[in-house]
């Protein structure tokens, strides 16, 4: 897939993407992070995997990500999402300035099918992410809101977070922009899968949906 392609894709997120125009604000101080990150996660036991990746910055900058870090089920999200719970970090998925726009293909396990979802962070947002934490604690350094959680869900939903500073809660974002594609709609996840001979349920997923009604809570 060349990167020209997948840049002048990213204007289908309601941005002037091929242009990499810098977002007023967003200019890099000595005292903010040196990078930001994303991670992706899914509720208990219904897995999916995320397998690429798109991702332009608030400062233009587009990066095309082909590993990416894993895609954990968090045992603490059961049937509904909460505010508290939070992906391991990892190597892969970092940019040198806040994720604006994010389009990203994923294989749902749970669901069988591969998902392609499209996503930007409001600007109010991007401000908050270039602004030292809200939260004062003196136990705590001066820290910022420098990791995006997103949690896959059945039937293709999707929830952000900015990952919280300390004990803090995550604060729940509303994205600008936030689809999911799937089938015949596919565009650039057309073919793009870890699991091309068919998907099958593993370890203690048979056990945990057993008796439940699909998609196992409210997304």
């Amino acid at each position: 897939m060349e990167i020209i392609r997948v840049a002048c894709l990213l204007p289908l997120l309601a941005l002037a993407a091929c242009q990499g125009k810098t977002l007023p604000g967003t200019a890099a101080h000595s005292d903010e992070p040196k990078e930001w990150t994303f991670d992706f996660f899914t509720p208990k036991a219904l897995y999916a995997l995320v397998t690429f990746a798109v991702v332009q910055d608030a400062a233009g900058t587009i990066y095309r990500f082909n590993t990416l870090n894993s895609t954990p089920d968090l045992p603490g999200v059961i049937g509904e999402w909460n505010d508290r719970d939070r992906a391991p970090g990892g190597y892969w998925n970092h940019v040198k300035r806040p994720p604006r726009h994010i389009i990203f293909c994923w294989d749902s396990i749970i669901d069988k099918k591969v998902y392609e979802t499209h996503l930007t962070i409001p600007k109010p947002v991007l401000g908050k992410m270039l602004r030292p934490s809200e939260y004062q604690d003196p136990r705590w350094p001066t820290a910022y809101y420098d990791r995006v959680q997103i949690g896959l869900a059945p039937e293709g939903k999707v929830a952000v977070w900015l990952q919280g500073t300390g004990p803090e809660l995550n604060y729940r974002v509303t994205p600008s922009v936030l689809y999911t594609l799937s089938g015949d709609k596919l565009d650039i996840c057309r073919g793009v899968t870890k699991h091309p001979n068919g998907y099958k349920y593993y370890g203690d997923t048979p056990d945990f949906i057993r008796g439940k009604v699909y998609p196992y809570g409210s997304w």
